[in-house]
C-alpha cells in the first residue's frame, strides 16, 4: 500500500515529525489540501509512522477522495504493529482478557476515533464477550474508512456468522476469497456459511478444494463431513470424519459427529482411542466435550449407562463451564410475555400483520419430534423444508436493542410496523429456500418464547407444538451436544426449569389464542402414525399425499441430530431409553414434578418412542 516513492528517499524521522506536526496545524487552520502534502512528506521521510498515515486518511476522507484514504488507513494499519496501546490490547486478546482490551481499546478511541485498527481489536473483543452485533457495526464504521481491510473485513464477516446472519456474511467472504483465493481461513468461513444457508454442493465442492490444497488440515475436514451428512451423503460423511481423526486421533468434534449419525456403531479400539485421547493433559476444553459426549454414546449402545451417565455428565459440566445462562432470566421473560399477550391485547390486533400465509413453525423442546414433524410435511409437494432458521431470534435481537425491553416494546408497534416485521422475515428467510413450494418450515424449536411474536407479525402461519414426554424429552436434551445455542440443556435443574416454562407458555397460548397452536405429541405419532399425519396435514390445510406415509423416502438435506432416523421408518428401539438413567436423573424428575411435569398425555412415566 506504501507509494512507490517512499523506498528512494532516505528516512530522515526529525524532519517527517516536523513536517507531521505541521500538517496538524494545517488541518486544524482549514487548509486540508496543505495537511495532505504536509502528512505526505511525513510519510515519506518516515513510512513508520503510523500517526501520519492515520491523519492523512481522515483528511482525504474529509475531500472526498475514498480511494486515497482507503489506502492511508491501509498503510497505517501495516504500520501500527509497534504501537504499544495496540501491542497491549492484542496480548489482552492472545489471553482472553476481553474485558482488558476492551478498556484499552475504547480510551484509545475516545481519542483517535478512525483508529481502524483499534476498531477491530475492539470488535474482536465484543465478540469474545458474545456481542457480537456490537462487533459487527464497529467493523462496518472501519471498512467505510477503509473497505481494503481484508482483517476487518473478516472479523466483520465472523460476527454475522456468529449470529446467524449467514446471509449478510456472505458478500464479506466472497470479497475475501476473490482477492486471496488460497486463503484456508476464509474459504473455511465460506463453506461453512454456505453450507448454513443450504448450500451443500457448493459448500462440499469448497471444503474439497482446501483438503486438496492443505490435506492435513483436520479441521476443515470435520466441516467437510458435517456438509456431507447434510447433503445425504452418510458413508462419504463417515469417511471424512475417520480422515479426520486419522490426522488427529484427539479431534473430539470428529467423534461426536460419527455419534451423531445415530447409526454408527463404535468399535472397542474406537472407545480405547477416545479414552487415551481424554488421558492426555494437552487436550483442549473442547475437544474434552466433544469426548465426553461421544464416549457417553459409545457406553450407552454397549449397555453401561453408568459409564454411559459419568460421561454425558461430565460432558455437561464442561459445556456448562463455557456458557453464560440464567433460568430466572429465561423464567422471567416467560412471565412477561404471560403478562403482555393477553386475549385483549390480541383482540386489538386481529387484523395486523403480514397475512402471508407460507410459513409453517415448528416449536417446542429440542429432541422431541420437530424434525420428523418437518420431514413428514417435506414429503407434501406444497411444502419445504428449510433448517432452523435464525431470523425470529435475529428480530427479537433487534427489537430488544430498542428502547422498550422486549416483548414490551412491542405493544408499540402499529399495524405498519408489525407487518414490516413480518414482510422482513418472508424476505430474509428467502434465501434459504430452493424450491417454489408454497409452504415452507422454520423448525427452530426455540421459537416457542416468541409465539405471540409470530402472531402478532404473520397472523396466517401455522404454529406446530412438537411435545414429548417430560423425562423422555429432557434427558434426550441432555444427552446431546448442541453446536449453539440450548444453553438451558447442560445442567439438569435448569433444564427441568426450562420444560416447565416452555409448557406453562404454551398452556397461556392456548388460553389467549385458542385453536391456533397445533400440538402434536410424539407418542401417539408413533402408535398412531397414519392417522396422526392425517389430523396434522388437516390443520395445515393440506390435502392428503400418500408420501407423507412414507416420508423416509423424501430424499432432501437434514441438518439436525434426527437427520439418519427420519431417513428411516418410525421405531421404537428405544422405548423406555431414559429410565436405562433413572437413578440419576433426581434432580431433573424433582424439578419438573414440583409444577406436575407438564399436562395430558405428558406425564412423568410416558415411555419414549424413538
Amino acid at each position: 500500500m506504501l507509494p512507490p516513492t517512499i523506498g528512494r528517499v532516505p528516512p530522515d524521522p526529525r524532519k517527517a515529525k516536523a513536517d507531521y506536526e505541521r500538517g496538524l496545524n494545517l488541518a486544524a487552520r482549514g487548509d486540508d489540501r496543505g495537511a495532505v502534502a504536509a502528512f505526505r512528506s511525513a510519510v515519506r521521510l518516515d513510512p513508520a509512522m503510523s500517526a501520519a498515515w492515520r491523519k492523512l486518511g481522515d483528511v482525504l476522507t474529509r475531500l472526498g477522495d475514498a480511494e486515497g484514504a482507503d489506502s492511508a488507513y491501509m498503510s497505517y494499519v501495516g504500520s501500527a504493529g509497534t504501537d504499544g496501546d495496540l501491542i497491549r490490547a492484542a496480548h489482552a486478546l492472545l489471553d482472553e482478557q476481553w474485558g482488558a482490551a476492551e478498556r484499552l481499546l475504547r480510551a484509545r478511541l475516545r481519542s483517535a476515533p478512525t483508529d481502524v485498527a483499534a476498531m477491530r481489536l475492539l470488535a474482536e473483543a465484543y465478540i469474545g464477550l458474545d456481542r457480537c452485533k456490537d462487533a459487527a457495526a464497529l467493523m462496518e464504521r472501519a471498512l467505510a474508512l477503509a473497505p481494503s481491510f481484508a482483517a476487518g473485513r473478516h472479523t466483520l464477516a465472523t460476527a454475522l456468522f456468529r449470529q446467524s446472519k449467514n446471509a449478510e456474511a456472505l458478500p464479506h467472504l466472497e470479497r475475501l476469497v476473490a482477492g486471496k483465493p488460497r486463503d484456508v481461513a476464509y474459504r473455511t468461513m465460506l463453506g461453512a456459511s454456505l453450507a448454513l444457508l443450504g448450500r451443500y454442493d457448493r459448500a462440499i465442492e469448497i471444503y474439497e478444494g482446501i483438503i486438496a490444497d492443505a490435506p492435513g488440515h483436520s479441521a476443515v475436514r470435520v466441516n467437510y463431513g458435517n456438509a456431507l451428512r447434510q447433503a445425504g451423503r452418510r458413508d462419504d460423511a463417515v469417511r471424512a470424519y475417520r480422515a479426520c481423526l486419522d490426522i488427529a486421533p484427539a479431534v473430539g468434534e470428529a467423534y461426536w459427529n460419527l455419534a451423531n449419525l445415530k447409526t454408527e456403531a463404535f468399535s472397542a479400539d474406537d472407545i480405547a482411542a477416545m479414552r487415551q485421547a481424554l488421558a492426555g493433559g494437552d487436550v483442549a476444553v473442547r475437544d474434552r466435550v466433544y469426548l465426553h459426549y461421544a464416549l457417553g454414546h459409545a457406553l450407552e449402545q454397549s449397555g453401561e449407562y453408568a459409564g454411559s451417565f459419568a460421561h454425558y455428565a461430565e460432558g455437561a459440566k464442561l459445556r456448562r463451564g463455557q456458557i453464560t445462562y440464567s433460568a430466572e432470566a429465561a423464567t422471567d421473560q416467560v412471565r412477561r410475555a404471560a403478562s403482555l399477550f393477553t386475549p385483549a391485547f390480541f383482540a386489538a390486533r386481529a387484523d395486523y400483520g403480514c397475512a402471508d400465509p407460507a410459513p409453517i413453525f415448528i416449536v417446542g423442546m429440542p429432541r422431541a419430534g420437530s424434525t420428523l414433524i418437518e420431514q413428514i410435511l417435506s414429503s407434501h409437494s406444497a411444502v419445504e423444508g428449510t433448517r432452523e432458521l435464525p431470523e425470529i431470534g435475529n428480530i427479537v435481537a433487534d427489537l430488544a436493542g430498542g428502547q422498550a425491553a422486549y416483548p414490551a416494546c412491542l405493544a408499540g408497534l402499529d399495524r405498519d410496523a408489525l407487518a414490516a416485521v413480518g414482510e422482513r422475515y418472508i424476505e430474509r428467510t428467502r434465501v434459504y429456500r430452493r424450491t417454489d413450494r408454497r409452504f415452507f418450515i422454520d423448525k427452530n424449536p426455540t421459537n416457542w418464547a416468541h409465539v405471540g411474536l409470530i402472531h402478532l407479525i404473520l397472523p396466517h402461519a401455522r404454529i406446530i407444538d412438537a411435545r414429548r414426554a417430560p423425562m423422555a424429552s429432557c434427558f434426550a436434551a441432555f444427552k446431546q451436544y448442541f453446536v449453539n445455542g440450548m444453553a438451558f440443556s447442560y445442567d439438569l435443574t435448569e433444564l427441568g426449569r426450562y420444560y416447565n416454562d416452555y409448557v406453562a407458555l404454551m398452556a397461556h397460548f392456548e388460553t389467549a389464542l385458542p385453536g391456533r397452536i397445533y400440538r402434536v405429541l410424539y407418542e401417539d405419532m408413533v402408535d398412531h402414525t397414519d392417522a396422526e399425519i392425517r389430523r396434522l396435514l388437516d390443520y395445515c390445510e393440506l390435502p392428503f399425499e400418500a408420501g407423507c406415509l412414507r416420508f423416509w423416502e423424501t430424499r432432501r438435506a437434514v441438518v439436525t441430530p434426527s437427520s439418519e432416523q427420519v431417513r428411516r421408518p418410525i421405531f421404537r428401539e428405544s422405548v423406555a431409553q431414559w429410565r436405562h438413567y433413572a437413578e440419576w436423573l433426581g434432580a431433573l424428575e424433582a424439578v419438573l414434578r414440583s409444577t406436575g411435569g407438564g399436562e395430558g398425555r405428558s406425564e412423568l412415566a410416558t415411555d419414549e418412542h424413538g
